[in-house]
């Protein structure tokens, strides 16, 4: 869109309006990026039997864009350099789409990996910029509350965008979801060029000086905090339906739901936590980390029936959907003269922990039994807690 225009139209707005808008347009697109990542979680069953390989092996679809975006975080900082963030930002969601569709006509299993590593690259590019984001975007004085709109949309998507892409690939069919959110990613990309204001970037950064921030102790902590937590919770969470189907014996129909469920549960969660994460991340870390803990391990005991399994997937959401924003407020406290590099070391680390979960979970859910995977994933949660608890107060 010619700039002219784009400034007519943010005038017409007015400033406050129209940087609120941004800020929505952000929160839309990493709602777009992170329910593209997760979409296979719920549709991983309609994958396998399509594409005619098992529930671990159709796990790869998680895993791939995981580890590539954790690849891409680092490089596209450093690649970017000092291009326009928002030109950046558009091209990026240009790239979902694209992968998105591929991911729709894939005839094969291979192709749908190939479009799975095109929504890693976008994934890594969209977080790194995105969580720093709000203080250019908004005064000083709202920057908590503009952080926390973003991160919401990793919110929703982690917990609401999984249960509607469950939907229409049990209405319709599992390809028409990844079509829908093809078509949301275009959407978004027109939506940043119109909202967004030039985004030049405010500095440069080198490859080899992106380590040098693990020597950050309280950054550190948050890091390895996040690569627990998030190991733990995706090898839980990525076999969440074989789960529900074998302990609860929940019927196909009814699992949309209970993640629907779980979806607004999160939702409360993201906005809970982000009204005291920017005061105190660690103690909300801590209260997240015990529900969460929870959660997963009661599963194999008390997720027999129905109503038990409702309850604790109601507590899981509430408690995950506080995880992103909390986690990105410790590390942008942390590093605070560094935030792209510290949330492009974040967000590389986020996207190893969600490959690894899925990874690990994949081998325990075909090895042993799928509800293995709780015990797993609730063990990790606790390892979690304590390295907040011994390590994460404040130098």
């Amino acid at each position: 869109m010619p700039s002219p225009l784009r400034a007519r139209i943010r005038a017409l707005l007015g400033a406050r309006l129209g940087a609120w808008l941004a800020v929505v347009a952000v929160a839309v697109g990493t709602f777009a990026v992170v329910t593209t990542e997760m979409l296979p979680v719920g549709l991983l069953t309609s994958i396998g039997s399509s594409l005619q390989v098992s529930d671990g092996t159709a796990g790869l679809a998680m895993t791939v864009p995981g580890l590539v975006a954790a690849l891409a975080a680092p490089l596209l900082t450093v690649t970017v350099g000092r291009y326009d963030r928002r030109l950046v930002l558009c091209g990026l969601m240009g790239l979902l789409a694209v992968a998105n569709l591929l991911s729709a006509l894939a005839p094969g299993f291979a192709v749908l990996l190939f479009a799975r590593v095109l929504v890693g690259v976008s994934i890594g590019g969209v977080w790194s910029i995105a969580g720093g984001l709000a203080v250019r975007l908004v005064p000083e004085r709202s920057a908590g509350h503009a952080t926390t709109l973003i991160f919401s949309g990793i919110a929703v998507a982690s917990v609401l965008g999984v249960p509607i892409g469950t939907l229409i690939g049990d209405l319709v069919h599992w390809r028409v979801a990844f079509a829908a959110f093809a078509a949301l990613s275009l959407a978004v990309a027109a939506a940043m060029a119109v909202t967004l204001p030039p985004l030049p970037a405010t500095g440069t950064i080198r490859l080899r000086e992106v380590p040098g921030l693990f020597r950050n102790a309280r950054l550190r902590t948050g890091l390895i905090t996040t690569l627990l937590l998030v190991t733990g919770h995706f090898g839980a969470y990525t076999y969440v339906r074989p789960v529900l189907e074998d302990v609860a014996g929940v019927g196909t129909g009814l699992i949309s739901t209970l993640l629907l469920a779980y979806g607004v549960a999160g939702i409360a969660g993201n906005f809970l936590a982000g009204a005291t994460a920017h005061r105190d991340p660690r103690r909300t870390l801590m209260v997240i980390f015990t529900l969460l803990a929870a959660a997963e391990l009661l599963v194999p005991v008390a997720g027999a029936t129905t109503a038990g399994a409702a309850v604790l997937l109601l507590a899981w959401g509430l408690a995950y959907g506080g995880v992103s924003v909390t986690c990105q407020t410790w590390v942008l406290h942390a590093a605070p003269d560094a935030r792209e590099a510290a949330s492009a070391l974040y967000v590389g680390v986020f996207n190893v922990a969600i490959s690894l979960g899925a990874l690990l979970g994949g081998r325990a859910a075909d090895g042993i039994a799928a509800p293995s995977v709780m015990w797993f994933g609730g063990a990790l949660v606790v390892l979690a807690l304590a390295n907040v608890v011994l390590f994460g107060r404040r130098r």
